[in-house]
Protein backbone atom coordinates (compact mmCIF):
# COMPACT_ATOMS: atom_id res chain seq x y z
CA UNK A 1 0.00 0.00 0.00
CA UNK A 2 1.30 3.26 -0.87
CA UNK A 3 1.31 6.55 1.18
CA UNK A 4 0.73 9.94 0.31
CA UNK A 5 3.03 12.48 2.47
CA UNK A 6 3.29 16.31 3.13
CA UNK A 7 6.26 17.72 1.75
CA UNK A 8 8.83 18.29 4.72
CA UNK A 9 10.37 21.68 3.14
CA UNK A 10 10.49 25.08 5.05
CA UNK A 11 7.51 26.34 4.14
CA UNK A 12 5.35 23.46 4.59
CA UNK A 13 3.27 23.93 8.32
CA UNK A 14 2.49 20.49 8.38
CA UNK A 15 5.17 19.07 10.80
CA UNK A 16 6.69 15.72 9.18
CA UNK A 17 6.28 14.17 12.63
CA UNK A 18 2.41 14.35 11.94
CA UNK A 19 2.41 12.73 8.26
CA UNK A 20 1.89 9.60 9.68
CA UNK A 21 -1.21 10.36 12.21
CA UNK A 22 -2.72 12.44 8.62
CA UNK A 23 -1.89 9.60 6.62
CA UNK A 24 -3.59 6.88 9.46
CA UNK A 25 -6.27 9.47 9.83
CA UNK A 26 -6.99 9.77 5.68
CA UNK A 27 -6.69 6.06 5.22
CA UNK A 28 -9.55 5.33 8.72
CA UNK A 29 -11.81 7.80 7.21
CA UNK A 30 -12.33 6.32 4.24
CA UNK A 31 -12.39 3.01 5.55
CA UNK A 32 -15.91 4.22 7.64
CA UNK A 33 -17.18 5.93 4.18
CA UNK A 34 -16.50 1.91 2.97
CA UNK A 35 -18.61 0.68 6.26
CA UNK A 36 -21.19 3.21 6.25
CA UNK A 37 -22.32 2.62 2.51
CA UNK A 38 -22.29 -1.22 3.29
CA UNK A 39 -24.64 -0.28 5.90
CA UNK A 40 -26.71 2.46 4.44
CA UNK A 41 -27.03 -0.30 1.14
CA UNK A 42 -27.58 -3.66 3.10
CA UNK A 43 -31.43 -4.28 2.76
CA UNK A 44 -31.95 -5.92 6.35
CA UNK A 45 -30.60 -2.02 7.70
CA UNK A 46 -33.88 -0.54 9.82
CA UNK A 47 -34.50 2.62 8.19
CA UNK A 48 -34.02 4.16 11.50
CA UNK A 49 -30.64 3.11 11.54
CA UNK A 50 -29.78 3.61 8.13
CA UNK A 51 -30.67 7.07 8.38
CA UNK A 52 -28.25 7.52 11.64
CA UNK A 53 -25.46 6.26 9.47
CA UNK A 54 -26.44 8.51 6.46
CA UNK A 55 -25.80 11.29 9.24
CA UNK A 56 -22.58 10.15 10.62
CA UNK A 57 -21.03 9.54 6.59
CA UNK A 58 -22.24 12.91 5.71
CA UNK A 59 -20.10 14.54 8.47
CA UNK A 60 -16.73 12.69 6.68
CA UNK A 61 -17.47 14.71 3.42
CA UNK A 62 -16.99 19.08 3.12
CA UNK A 63 -20.31 20.92 1.90
CA UNK A 64 -21.16 20.50 -1.80
CA UNK A 65 -19.19 17.02 -2.44
CA UNK A 66 -20.34 14.75 -4.75
CA UNK A 67 -20.27 10.84 -5.28
CA UNK A 68 -20.38 9.20 -8.65
CA UNK A 69 -22.34 6.16 -9.94
CA UNK A 70 -21.76 3.81 -13.14
CA UNK A 71 -23.68 1.27 -14.44
CA UNK A 72 -22.58 -1.57 -17.00
CA UNK A 73 -25.68 -0.65 -18.61
CA UNK A 74 -24.74 2.85 -19.71
CA UNK A 75 -21.10 4.84 -20.26
CA UNK A 76 -22.93 7.69 -18.71
CA UNK A 77 -21.17 8.50 -15.13
CA UNK A 78 -24.14 10.44 -13.14
CA UNK A 79 -23.12 12.52 -10.21
CA UNK A 80 -25.27 13.24 -6.76
CA UNK A 81 -25.03 15.56 -3.62
CA UNK A 82 -23.69 12.85 -0.62
CA UNK A 83 -27.09 13.02 0.99
CA UNK A 84 -29.05 12.24 -2.57
CA UNK A 85 -26.81 9.24 -3.26
CA UNK A 86 -27.30 8.11 -0.07
CA UNK A 87 -30.85 8.19 -0.08
CA UNK A 88 -30.94 6.61 -3.82
CA UNK A 89 -28.38 3.89 -2.67
CA UNK A 90 -30.94 3.04 0.09
CA UNK A 91 -33.89 2.84 -2.29
CA UNK A 92 -32.08 0.78 -4.73
CA UNK A 93 -34.93 -1.90 -6.03
CA UNK A 94 -33.01 -5.02 -5.07
CA UNK A 95 -34.04 -7.15 -2.11
CA UNK A 96 -30.52 -7.85 -1.36
CA UNK A 97 -27.01 -5.81 -1.92
CA UNK A 98 -23.98 -5.76 -0.87
CA UNK A 99 -21.11 -3.74 -1.03
CA UNK A 100 -17.54 -4.18 -0.29
CA UNK A 101 -14.62 -1.82 -0.69
CA UNK A 102 -11.11 -2.54 -0.92
CA UNK A 103 -7.58 -2.05 -2.09
CA UNK A 104 -7.60 1.26 -0.85
CA UNK A 105 -4.71 3.56 -1.54
CA UNK A 106 -2.80 6.28 -2.18
CA UNK A 107 -2.47 7.97 -5.72
CA UNK A 108 -1.09 10.94 -4.79
CA UNK A 109 1.05 13.26 -2.74
CA UNK A 110 -0.50 16.04 -0.64
CA UNK A 111 -0.23 19.76 -2.62
CA UNK A 112 -0.49 22.62 -0.82
CA UNK A 113 -3.51 25.06 -2.14
CA UNK A 114 -3.61 28.48 -1.98
CA UNK A 115 -6.29 28.93 0.75
CA UNK A 116 -3.47 26.76 3.55
CA UNK A 117 -5.08 23.04 2.87
CA UNK A 118 -3.98 20.15 1.30
CA UNK A 119 -5.44 17.95 -1.52
CA UNK A 120 -4.52 14.59 -2.57
CA UNK A 121 -6.43 11.21 -4.04
CA UNK A 122 -7.18 8.12 -2.42
CA UNK A 123 -8.14 5.49 -5.10
CA UNK A 124 -10.31 2.50 -4.08
CA UNK A 125 -12.47 -0.83 -5.44
CA UNK A 126 -15.70 -1.51 -4.82
CA UNK A 127 -17.66 -4.10 -5.54
CA UNK A 128 -21.34 -4.16 -5.96
CA UNK A 129 -23.85 -6.91 -5.90
CA UNK A 130 -27.69 -6.54 -5.93
CA UNK A 131 -30.39 -9.71 -6.39
CA UNK A 132 -33.88 -9.47 -6.84
CA UNK A 133 -36.24 -12.17 -5.48
CA UNK A 134 -37.02 -13.72 -8.90
CA UNK A 135 -33.02 -14.04 -8.94
CA UNK A 136 -32.01 -11.39 -11.53
CA UNK A 137 -28.34 -10.42 -10.69
CA UNK A 138 -26.55 -7.54 -11.18
CA UNK A 139 -22.54 -7.27 -9.91
CA UNK A 140 -19.72 -4.69 -11.44
CA UNK A 141 -16.66 -3.51 -9.98
CA UNK A 142 -15.95 0.25 -9.74
CA UNK A 143 -12.57 1.87 -9.54
CA UNK A 144 -13.28 5.19 -7.44
CA UNK A 145 -10.80 8.43 -6.81
CA UNK A 146 -11.51 9.75 -3.55
CA UNK A 147 -10.20 14.17 -3.12
CA UNK A 148 -9.07 14.33 0.37
CA UNK A 149 -8.73 17.53 1.80
CA UNK A 150 -6.28 17.92 4.91
CA UNK A 151 -6.69 21.61 6.89
CA UNK A 152 -5.91 22.71 10.10
CA UNK A 153 -8.78 23.36 12.64
CA UNK A 154 -8.89 24.83 16.30
CA UNK A 155 -10.75 23.39 19.17
CA UNK A 156 -11.21 24.91 22.89
CA UNK A 157 -10.05 22.37 25.51
CA UNK A 158 -10.09 23.72 28.95
CA UNK A 159 -10.14 27.09 28.22
CA UNK A 160 -7.10 26.72 25.85
CA UNK A 161 -6.91 27.06 21.80
CA UNK A 162 -5.54 23.63 20.31
CA UNK A 163 -4.89 23.49 16.71
CA UNK A 164 -5.00 20.16 14.86
CA UNK A 165 -5.05 18.93 11.17
CA UNK A 166 -7.90 17.50 9.96
CA UNK A 167 -9.11 15.30 7.38
CA UNK A 168 -12.38 15.79 4.98
CA UNK A 169 -13.55 13.99 2.62
CA UNK A 170 -14.70 15.51 -1.01
CA UNK A 171 -16.01 14.66 -4.11
CA UNK A 172 -15.61 10.69 -5.14
CA UNK A 173 -15.36 10.51 -9.26
CA UNK A 174 -15.79 7.09 -11.11
CA UNK A 175 -12.34 6.28 -12.80
CA UNK A 176 -13.81 2.98 -14.12
CA UNK A 177 -16.20 0.27 -13.98
CA UNK A 178 -15.82 -3.40 -15.17
CA UNK A 179 -17.61 -6.70 -14.49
Amino acid sequence: MAFFAVSAQAQSPVDPNREKAIDSLALEKVKDLGKYIAIIGNKDTPFSEANRVMDRAEELFAPGSEMGVSSLASEEIKYYKVREYFQRLMALNYDKVNIEWYDVQYISDLERQPDGRYVGVVTIYQKFEGTTADKMNYKDTTKKDITIYVEKKKTQIAGRTIEFWDVILGDIRVSETSV
